[in-house]
């Protein structure tokens, strides 16, 4: 499930702020980058099914292990954990309505702190 019209795709940031911005809303990237993109993950789980937020973007300046890099997000994906094939992020999933509606909630204040620290 996209999530569009959230205007995160709109935002540019320095990856240290991003990193920082993300983890202040349990978006965690581990080990999801490379020297172009960058992956942000938040597990959510409602009645024994597991969800992923997910929030991904790319480098339009320098190279994500710089960490002075710039972001360019894109369009945050709802996804479905299936064991143990992996997440599906699908338009004919089901999500139930208390894990959408903590979505929106949880991409409004990401954007409000990333608009705050954007380039």
């Amino acid at each position: 499930m996209k999530f569009e019209g959230t205007g995160l795709d709109q935002l540019h940031a320095e990856l240290s702020r991003l990193d920082h911005a993300m983890e202040q809303n349990g978006m965690v990237r581990a080990g999801q980058w490379d020297y172009e993109r960058v992956t942000y993950d938040k597990k959510m789980e409602h009645r024994g099914e597991i969800y992923y937020l997910r929030v991904q973007g790319y480098a339009t300046d320098g190279e994500i292990d710089s960490r002075h890099a710039v972001i360019k997000l894109m369009t945050p994906l709802l996804g479905k954990h299936y064991y143990p094939h992996g997440v599906e992020y699908g338009e004919s999933e089901d999500f139930p309505e208390a894990i959408v509606n903590s979505c929106k909630n949880a991409l409004k204040r990401l954007k409000e702190e990333i608009e705050a620290i954007t380039i």
